[in-house]
């Protein structure tokens, strides 16, 4: 992290210099907000990996609402792009978790990685007795210096003024720090994967893989490996078939939500797949899952079916108890609250198939909040706790976008509303 300091501080000279040289009057804080800074910055969080990345991540995910463009556009790159690990320490990563003759176990395995995300890396083997498997491995060391590595980014960030001053820094850290600690535990995850297939099991459109507990260790995750297609590789299927996969995400993020009260939180593109032929969306990865309160999940019901009744008083009292807002709060921000929440349900609000591809909603919500949060101050920040939720939701509405779904968002998720007004 101190690297990362000195590079992006000797980067703000040297353009400095630049804009003397062309004229320009010198202005430090637009030199250290430079392309070329934030693209350091971002390539050093990637070689990091870990919590550092990951925490790049999660600040990117809030895109220019909170981060100059520059930076946001550069600390994107973070979503899907990892460093993956040498051969020498990969083959130690797998000597110290599977024991010497680890090799023994495997009749195959490909070193060469099929993926590489913040956290570890994934590559295909075939075990022993034919199973045909996908071993998550993770970096080493990355569960040590989880803690370190989230407070030093978030120092960074703050020293470079790179993030609002009403910002929760501490807690977003405190809820990243425990996020973080979940997902690089890989026992733990195999329990969510496992709770999973349980949960969907009567949806025929979701395929959970199998985890194989044999060859599973806190520090690596094996799994059945299943083929498919990437998700946006739908861009270029027929509608009715973007129709259908859309459908599904959206009807398992309500199921989430309000049913299971359990949550994948990450809907990074990477973690599905489809398959060709069957139509199924195969869901891969569940380390940042999430569970909630029966009261946090009711609150966000109330808030859901006031949008849909366009009862302003019951969403704002609703955001109040979330914490969207305070009970003492001047009209004009509980009304700014208010506001939001319509704007950001509007596909809950449309009757019928709503169109996520043609729409510019989440221009306008972000128009919307940076005028609201930053022009008048009229928003208060999040609660931490409600960040992964907001990263799930955020994304899952990108990612029927990106597809180009048309979705009845609002006959999914009437089921799950509060019968009457409350």
């Amino acid at each position: 992290m101190g690297l990362a300091a000195g590079e992006l501080a000797a980067g703000a000279a040297a353009e400095g210099l630049r804009r003397i040289v062309r004229g320009q009057a010198p202005d430090f804080r637009g030199a250290l907000l430079s392309t070329s800074n934030a693209q350091k910055l971002a390539a050093r969080l990637a070689r990091l990996r870990g919590a550092a990345m990951k925490l790049g991540q999660l600040v990117s995910l809030q895109g220019e609402d909170v981060l100059p463009p520059e930076f946001a556009q550069a600390l994107a790159v973070l979503r899907s792009q990892a460093a993956p690990m040498p051969r020498e320490q990969l083959r130690r990563v797998l000597g110290r978790e599977y024991g010497k003759g680890w090799e023994r176990r495997f009749a195959s395995f490909d070193e060469e990685p099929l993926a590489a995300a913040s956290i570890g890396q994934v590559h295909r083997a075939i075990a022993a007795d034919g199973r045909d498997l996908a071993l998550k491995i993770q970096y080493p060391g990355v569960a040590r210096s989880i803690a370190s590595d989230v407070d030093n980014v978030a120092a960074l960030l703050r020293l470079l003024n790179l993030l609002p001053v009403d910002l929760d820094v501490a807690g977003i850290a405190a809820e990243a720090k425990r996020q973080l600690a979940q997902e690089a535990d890989y026992l733990a995850e195999a329990r969510f994967l496992e709770r999973y297939a349980r949960l969907v099991a009567d949806d025929p459109a979701l395929l959970v893989p199998r985890v194989h507990r044999d060859l599973t260790t806190r520090h690596v995750m094996a799994m059945d490996y299943v083929a498919g297609e990437p998700l946006d590789s739908l861009a270029a299927a027929p509608q009715a078939r973007r129709n259908a996969v859309g459908t599904a995400l959206e009807r398992l993020l309500f199921r989430e939500l309000f049913e299971f009260r359990v949550m994948q939180t990450d809907p990074n593109f990477a973690n599905y797949l489809v398959q060709p032929d069957s139509g199924r969306v195969v869901l891969l990865d569940f380390g940042a899952t999430r569970a909630f309160t029966a009261g946090f999940v009711a609150e966000f019901a109330r808030i859901t079916r006031g949008v849909v009744d366009d009862d302003r008083g019951a969403v704002a009292q609703a955001a109040i108890r979330i914490g969207y807002a305070a009970p003492d709060d001047p009209p004009e921000r509980l009304d700014a609250v208010v506001d939001v929440c319509f704007l950001v349900c509007e596909p809950l609000r449309h009757a019928g198939r709503y169109d996520f591809g043609r729409s510019d909603l989440a221009s306008r919500v972000r128009d919307l909040g940076f005028e609201l949060a930053f022009r008048r101050r009229l928003l208060r920040p999040p609660p931490p706790e409600t960040i992964f939720l907001h990263r799930k939701l955020v994304g899952s509405f990108l990612l029927l976008a990106r597809i180009g779904a048309q979705v009845d968002a609002r006959s999914l998720v009437m089921p799950y509303l509060p019968k009457q007004r409350q």
